[in-house]
């Protein structure tokens, strides 16, 4: 016998709407800042050799990101719903594609970033304080990830509230950071201009996109406040607002920390310095510095893994409602009205993720795939405005069509840099994210069975 599902019944149960504009803008910041503005700049370093150019990179990458916001605004004030990019890449090319990207969201991006960060926290940053063994650091990486899950499977607003907290902390913690270096630091003030950009090449316009590249990925995560759309009050104005001032807060702390590394290193020490932060308070403040830079990274990276909890367990809400995952996960918890089940799934995965030590390998072959799903959103805008122009749109992409085409070009350009960079591991993705296929026609031939 066939079970039945009352759908009737099923789209009752709504998520409720408490998030503020303020937890969309902690959601950003809390979400972007995780371990990048710490290591990155090392890298960044090492490509461009010029301080005026490190500066730049930031501020360029940090331009298009906030193209891609000004973008994605558009779409989640005019479908202000639970899933964010799945919800806009299903009304703009289909629910075969929207599913891919869940797919390999829930699969591999989602569940390989709370592993690696929770691995970080663990194995990388915890063990600066605590002398622990192999099986300790497991157990840690364990129990972060159940708290967290616990946390936000108790309500969105215990998820919400933990979020500003961290979020508040890692912000006063850098600013913190950047005014000890500027006030105890003997800097050189020579730093911020020496040695001067080379005359411009292809070499030099080359160094500079592979740097561009590393700032990307630094600002990366404010898509995911996105996810949570369903969830925000009045979302077709605290949703754009929000993730502008949290991704401009972010801009402004990332180039704030950057002058801060610049005042007391030239940049041939930041390129020859993997951690770079916490060798700036080195010079500051001495020995100590190493110890602040590890304890802020570690609330920092627990911020980062928090919103992730916080918000993609609703893109896999989102396809369970529409009948393409485990129907199981598209319930609502009758006392806690939040996607408790999705936020279990994604959560014991992320755990055999963590344990396995599989995580980097998987997160590396989707690079070219995650930033192709990433520009088909960015240009859903163009096909939006074509296939629904009778679509409510409160917000309407500020410099329509060239910030929407200036953002499709930079997320092209990173796949394809990764496709070149990483070829085989590009193939790979695409194999991951086309088992996806045979799986959404399982759910899809199965959701017709349960209709009839």
């Amino acid at each position: 016998m066939v079970e039945t599902v009352d759908y009737e019944k099923k789209a009752e149960m709504k998520l409720p709407r408490l998030l503020t504009r303020l937890d969309v803008v902690s959601i950003v910041i809390g979400g972007v800042i995780g371990s990048g503005i710490f290591l990155v700049p090392a890298k960044i370093a090492l490509e461009v050799k010029s301080p005026l150019l490190l500066l730049l990179v930031w501020v360029v990458g940090g331009f298009l990101s906030f193209l891609g916001a000004l973008t994605f605004a558009e779409l989640g004030a005019a479908m202000p719903e639970a899933g964010g990019m799945y919800v806009y890449l299903r009304e703009a090319y289909g629910s075969l594609l929207s599913f891919l990207f869940g797919w390999t969201l829930f699969l591999v991006i989602d569940a390989g970033a709370i592993a690696t960060l929770a691995v970080a926290f663990s194995a990388n940053y915890l063990p600066y304080f605590f002398k622990m063994s192999p099986l300790a650091t497991k157990l840690v990486a364990v129990v972060f990830i159940g708290f967290l899950a616990a946390v936000n499977y108790v309500g969105v607003r215990w998820g919400a509230n933990l979020q500003n907290l961290l979020t508040l902390i890692k912000t006063l913690a850098i600013v913190g950071i950047c005014g000890a270096i500027f006030l105890f630091g003997r800097g050189n003030p020579d730093n911020f201009v020496n040695p001067q950009p080379g005359k411009f090449s292809l070499d030099l316009l080359s160094a500079f996109g592979v740097a561009l590249v590393a700032t990307f990925w630094a600002y990366k995560g404010w898509e995911s406040a996105t996810y949570s759309a369903g969830e925000v009050k009045s979302p077709e104005r605290n949703l754009p607002l929000g993730i502008f001032f949290g991704l401009a807060a972010v801009i402004l702390l990332y180039l704030l920390a950057n002058l801060a590394y610049l005042y007391v290193l030239p940049v041939s020490v930041i390129a020859g310095t993997p951690r770079v932060a916490a060798e700036a308070m080195k010079v500051a403040v001495g020995p100590a510095g190493a110890s602040i830079i590890s304890f802020v990274i570690l609330f920092s990276i627990m911020g980062a893994a928090n919103q992730n909890l916080l918000c993609s367990p609703r893109v896999y809400f989102a396809m369970a409602r529409d009948g393409v995952f485990f129907r199981k996960i598209s319930a609502v918890h009758p006392r806690f009205l939040t996607p408790h089940v999705s936020i279990i799934a994604i959560s014991l995965w992320s755990i055999v993720l963590s344990l396995s030590g599989t995580f980097e390998q998987l997160f590396t072959y989707v690079v070219f795939g995650q930033w192709l799903f990433f520009g088909l959103t960015g240009a859903a805008v163009f096909v939006l405005r074509k296939k629904k122009p009778e679509l409510p749109r409160p917000y309407r992409t500020w410099g329509y069509p060239v910030t929407p085409a200036l953002f499709v070009l930079a997320a092209l350009l990173i796949s394809v840099n990764s496709l070149i960079k990483e070829f085989w591991n590009s193939l790979a993705g695409l194999a991951i994210i086309s088992l996806g296929i045979p799986a959404y026609f399982y759910w899809k031939k199965k959701e017709l069975k349960e209709r009839r």
